[in-house]
């Protein structure tokens, strides 16, 4: 018995060995993987050595039974020789089957998992539990992909010969204005008075939106083409606006617009069964396969047509463009085919394409939602018609995905895989993508408290710093630092929103809502995303608890709540502004340039208790600095002047950020002048002086930020214009001399 169990040892020993020696464990990330569904956390606790923490798997998932997958990256190769599952719970409704995707986009089963046993390691065949070598080795893998629905084994591990990828594309911050994150989403009558003139652009409801970096322009479909193959504009044949006045407005003021095309026209929801109508549907007829570009040809054909009218190519063929031509009623403006205005240069197509909680109808896979931008980008490379596709239209245009709700990165990484399956690769080895933009939507805010946090903080469902990094990350290693936008974050003011910013000391909630709101842009432009809008400009319903319903940074009468002040008066001061480098982390201190040269700091506390506190800030030679404190119910920041005192100063900090300009001597005080405006500002060409005193003369003086005059007049008229085209990018001080009276504005010239 005993020469037995030595024969048997031996030749264990001797198994074990060879197989050591002819494999190695093959590493694995666990943060690659992405799974096809509304999957809140990832799968690495699969792969993390913990035998007995099981992969968190969530019950509510909108697809249950559902694909994920592992990418190999540039260089990357293995062959699976063996595989073992730990099999922890010992229970499985639906197996877990391994496959792989090979170079010819086959895909293969190699392993089963069922759960049939406890509290062991199990190999790949669930009826020779035993045996963990593969019966043929897999080879030539491209990708690892799992079929899975609630149950995991709570480890797997995968054995062969593995060769690291080549090193990963790091991530490249840009100089990104912080202006383009101060932008806000709106509607068409953000711009007009529905009740009596949506065809006419209003002054005051302009003079709301020019306050913010740009505008996201939620655009319904039935707008465009109230009738199927008719399209309108001005006015639209749904509501009767004039989007040509809303976009020569934005244009003429300097508001970048990107129009979100959304929701179904009545013709397509018309296709619906009753119980399934709802006009934030998939974009396609009743029964059409997700999964092909041509069921999308129709929101592909609105977007040629808008394209056409808006983007900058003014050599389209007429015969292609459509509008309804007739009139209404006597006296009704009537739509005309125009081409190449040269009013927008972006488009998203559609909003928060992963609807989940509306159920399967109103939800895309990132796969699903990719053939549907492959078809609204190029006709699905020019295969789809000459009148389909946005880039068929206006080549220059720019193609912002779907803001996604659910923030993470497994949406766009399937968006990816499936255009490198049917698009295929450009010359130069890079992927055909049919988008030029990521995009995604965070709300910071606890399910657990059921109210917003500080953007700063994390939660059991928020962090904004780390999913930013994440989305840069993965667009460094999979789109060559395709820009990443965040299109959407805001905070409720009501108290029963689960959403809702909170009173802290002192300060009110509309005080912390603006706190916030401005603290998430100068996170955002810390990190490198390059544009964000705010939700909203006014609220959805004032009053109401509603989640989102009192997001609004516009109060009763179009008046502006602290948020809006504090995000205009940024806007106005250090718009032009670029972030370069953080001194500090708690208080945040960040260093921002204008032309490279130029500096400015940000110094605020990230917290949401009311701390305060002080900071030396080191500012080498200079004079002295300006201290801008964002104030609510003011066109101007507070302004404090302190002198330099051995290259330093002490800021007193806050929750409230304060910026702080260093200054080489003692210059100009920009203080507010009452009833004087100076427009445009930002300024490129000449710049409008009103509202001064007629009949008397003044001194009017430019200097620039270090003090330095570069400008001068004299007027004694009511307007006067001054021609700043020359000047180079930056701010600068207007200052008015009128007898022995001194008053001095600030404007800023840009590009």
């Amino acid at each position: 018995m005993s020469k037995l169990i030595t024969v048997f040892f031996l030749s264990f020993l001797l198994s074990h060995l060879s197989f050591s020696q002819a494999s190695q464990k093959i590493p694995l990330d666990g943060n690659r993987w992405y799974q096809l569904t509304n999957a809140e956390k990832g799968l690495q606790q699969l792969t993390d050595g913990d035998l007995y923490t099981p992969v968190d798997a969530q019950y509510d998932k909108i697809i249950p039974l559902h694909e994920s997958y592992y990418p190999l990256l540039k260089g990357e190769s293995m062959v699976i020789q063996s595989i073992r599952f730990y099999d922890w719970a010992g229970m499985s409704s639906q197996p877990f089957v391994l496959y792989i995707i090979d170079s010819n986009w086959t895909r293969r089963p190699i392993a089963s998992f069922d759960g049939s046993k406890y509290d062991r390691w199990v190999g790949p065949y669930p009826n020779r539990p035993d045996i963990i070598q593969l019966d043929t080795p897999a080879t030539n893998i491209m990708y690892l992909m799992l079929v899975s629905q609630n149950d995991y084994p709570s480890e797997m591990e995968l054995y062969g010969t593995y060769k690291a990828p080549l090193p990963l594309t790091p991530v490249v911050k840009k100089k990104n204005l912080l202006s383009g994150l101060l932008g806000i989403n709106g509607y068409e009558w953000n711009f007009s008075d529905a009740s009596t003139d949506p065809f006419s652009i209003d002054p005051k409801r302009l003079n709301t939106v020019k306050q913010f970096g740009g505008f996201r322009h939620y655009m319904d479909w039935q707008k465009l083409e109230y009738r199927q193959g008719s399209y309108t504009y001005s006015p639209t044949r749904s509501g009767s606006w004039n989007y040509d006045a809303i976009y020569e407005a934005c244009k003429r003021e300097g508001i970048p617009v990107l129009p979100c095309l959304k929701t179904l026209p009545d013709w397509m929801l018309a296709s619906y069964p009753d119980n399934l109508k709802d006009n934030e549907n998939n974009p396609v007829f009743y029964g059409k396969n997700l999964s092909d570009p041509a069921s999308y040809i129709e929101q592909a054909k609105v977007g040629f047509q808008y394209v056409a009218r808006y983007g900058k190519n003014k050599n389209i063929n007429p015969a292609l463009l459509n509008v309804f031509d007739s009139s209404r009623f006597t006296g009704d403006e009537i739509n005309t085919i125009k081409i190449g205005l040269g009013l927008i240069e972006y488009i998203e197509c559609e909003n928060e394409r992963d609807k989940w909680w509306k159920g399967r109808k109103a939800y895309q896979t990132g796969r699903e939602y990719a053939a549907n931008l492959s078809a609204f980008y190029d006709g699905h490379k020019k295969t789809l018609g000459t009148n389909v596709g946005v880039k068929n239209a206006d080549s220059t245009i720019k193609v912002v995905m779907a803001g996604v709700a659910l923030a993470s990165t497994d949406y766009f990484r399937g968006m990816i895989d499936w255009c490198k399956e049917f698009r295929g690769f450009h010359p130069d080895g890079s992927v055909n993508i049919c988008w030029d933009i990521i995009n995604y939507h965070l709300y910071t805010n606890d399910t657990k408290t059921q109210r917003g946090i500080a953007p700063e903080l994390k939660s059991n469902n928020a962090n904004a710093d780390s999913t930013a990094k994440a989305f840069l990350l993965n667009s460094a290693i999979y789109l060559n630092n395709m820009p990443v936008w965040v299109t959407e974050t805001g905070y409720d003011i009501n108290p029963g929103s689960p959403n809702k910013s909170i009173a802290i000391g002192n300060k009110t909630v509309l005080q912390t809502q603006a706190d916030w709101l401005l603290r998430t842009a100068l996170l955002y432009a810390r990190n490198g995303i390059e544009k964000q809008f705010f939700y909203q400009l006014e609220d959805d319903n004032t009053g109401s608890p509603q989640l989102y319903a009192t997001s609004g940074l516009l109060g009763d009468a179009l008046n502006n709540r602290p948020a809006a002040d504090y995000i205009n008066q940024t806007k106005k001061q250090f718009g032009n502004y670029v972030y370069n480098q953080s001194l500090n982390a708690d208080p945040i201190v960040d260093e921002y340039l204008l032309n490279d040269t130029g500096k400015m700091y940000v110094v605020y506390i990230p917290d949401e208790k009311g701390r305060t506190g002080v900071y030396t800030l080191q500012l080498g030679n200079a004079d002295s600095a300006y201290i801008y404190t964002p104030t609510a119910g003011a066109s101007e920041m507070a302004l404090l002047k302190l002198k330099v005192n051995n290259g330093n100063i002490i800021v007193n900090t806050s929750e409230t950020p304060v910026f702080v300009k260093p200054v080489g001597r003692s210059g100009v005080n920009p203080t507010t002048v009452t009833g004087i405006q100076l427009f445009p500002n930002p300024v490129k060409h000449t710049i409008t002086i009103q509202g001064l005193q007629n009949g008397k003369q003044q001194h009017l003086t430019v200097f620039n930020s270090i003090g330095k005059r570069v400008s001068q007049a004299v007027t004694t008229s009511n307007t006067f214009q001054l021609n700043m085209a020359s000047l180079p990018t930056g701010i600068y001080y207007l200052e008015i001399r009128n007898n022995n009276q001194k008053q001095t504005l600030s404007f800023i010239k840009s590009n």
